[in-house]
């Protein structure tokens, strides 16, 4: 981990560097909200129904509820939190904003030129002599913008993605998205999109173990677009998670993308990097596909940009892509100069402060305490990780490896009742999952890792 220190007390950021648990969650005033939105509100609403947490205030990585009880935000917000709630830094600039302009369509200002010039630079590889589109303000509508500024450049029609994507629930989104059950439910609108298996060296789709599977899963992308009857056509575009978020916090073998780049390469195909969740410093590095030194010709960012929880999306992409018309892709609050504001102010926090190396190193701690007790844990199949970005993979049998999201729902229930809020995911939804705000305490970090492993332990003898 190096000697690399925060230039700042971290501590000051946060509500507490521990949980504080006063009644058994959920409390009462808990409760009483908890009914009241599932009264008024769509039966939509889906993360009360597995943390029924009712939030009064927040600070950094912390969360009180309205029973008072403090919790460690290890789900930050899913991966939107990555400078903590209320950063003072961020709010700062926000107030400055507000007291100047809030909504400017895409007309320039100061704060719109500034966020865009400070994107270019800190882009990966090539793309800091690229261009900037602001799109609509979530993650879905930046992946929409890419695909549709792939498909206008290449004529064709079709996508080829991977399983245990998730890139967004507008239609264009969800359709390179691979999980069935958004499928059952919703009908994607583009023509076609091919599924290719992701490195996920755990469940090698091949059956075979890394490094001596010669990475099958590149091969399979090969024989799609090499094979006329593969039933894949040339696609528009290739987009990837170079570190897979909902799909379990996958880190993929080192040269599986670099990989793709030379096969997008070789048949001339614009490469997409999905960065929304695993970007803005969340891996180690400000753009996680820079773990392997890898540019893309389009980018997607979203989430953790914006700052502290403001909606903002973009995508950064080659020059030469540029060849849409005015108009070609709008959105009404693509100029939202409150979020881009806090976006530009949380970047260059980022950078001060070295975040990025922090959140590196706390999850070197977190991925090494659960390591060492992997061993020890039955239904611990695999723990994995880059940065803060973090997965524990729960299995019935670490031989057969069969899924167990029974016991990854309970573990994740008693971190709630201790205090420490994790998201739940994997393709089996059998992982939980950490996207802890990247200015937790290194205390935070020890504190809330030790818990998940109690909580392990409990959930076992409860079995």
């Amino acid at each position: 981990m190096g000697t690399h220190k925060i230039a700042f007390d971290l501590s000051i950021l946060h509500l507490s560097e521990s949980p504080k648990i006063r009644v058994i969650p959920p409390g009462p005033k808990s409760k009483k909200l908890i009914n009241e939105q599932k009264r008024i509100e769509s039966n939509a609403v889906s993360y009360p129904r597995s943390i029924p947490l009712a939030i009064d205030e927040a600070k950094g990585a912390t969360i009180k509820d309205v029973d008072g009880n403090t919790y460690l935000d290890f789900f930050g917000g899913a991966g939107v939190l990555n400078v903590g709630q209320l950063n003072p830094k961020v709010i700062s600039a926000v107030n400055e904003q507000l007291k100047k302009l809030v909504h400017a369509l895409d007309f320039p200002t100061r704060t719109r030129i500034d966020l865009g010039k400070k994107l270019l630079e800190i882009a990966p590889g090539e793309l800091e002599s690229g261009k900037v589109f602001f799109s609509a303000p979530t993650g879905s509508d930046a992946v929409e913008a890419a695909i549709k500024l792939a498909m206008h450049n290449t004529g064709r029609k079709t996508i080829l993605a991977f399983e245990g994507s998730y890139h967004g629930m507008t239609q264009g989104a969800l359709s390179v998205s691979s999980g069935r059950k958004l499928y059952e439910d919703y009908l994607p609108l583009l023509p076609q999109t091919h599924f290719a298996p992701y490195a996920y060296c755990y469940r090698c789709s091949f059956g075979k173990e890394y490094p001596d599977c010669d990475l099958e899963c590149l091969r399979y992308v090969e024989h799609l677009l090499a094979d006329p009857h593969s039933g894949a056509s040339i696609p528009a575009a290739i987009i990837v998670e170079p570190v897979q978020g909902e799909g379990g916090s996958i880190v993929p073998p080192r040269e599986f993308i670099p990989g793709l780049r030379e096969i997008a390469d070789q048949y001339s195909i614009p490469l997409i990097f999905d960065e929304i969740q695993a970007g803005n410093a969340r891996c180690g590095r400000m753009f996680s596909c820079e773990l392997t030194d890898t540019c893309p010709d389009i980018v997607t960012i979203a989430k953790g940009f914006g700052g502290i929880g403001f909606p903002f999306g973009a995508i950064i992409y080659r020059k030469e892509l540029d060849t849409w018309k005015p108009g070609a892709h709008i959105g009404t609050f693509r100029g939202h100069q409150v979020a881009m504001a806090a976006g530009l102010a949380s970047i260059r926090f980022i950078e001060e402060y070295d975040i990025a190396q922090h959140s590196a190193n706390m999850g070197k701690i977190m991925l090494g305490m659960l390591k060492e007790a992997e061993g020890n844990l039955k239904f611990v199949g695999e723990s994995r990780g880059a940065g803060l970005m973090v997965g524990v993979e729960f299995v019935r049998d670490k031989e057969s490896k069969e899924p167990y999201p029974e016991i990854a729902e309970r573990v994740q229930h008693i971190c709630y009742e201790n205090g420490v809020i994790f998201e739940l995911g994997g393709h089996f939804f059998n992982v939980i999952r950490c996207l802890a705000p990247l200015t937790v305490t290194e205390k935070m970090v020890r504190t809330g890792t030790e818990i998940l492993i109690e909580s392990i332990r409990k959930a076992e003898k409860e079995v």
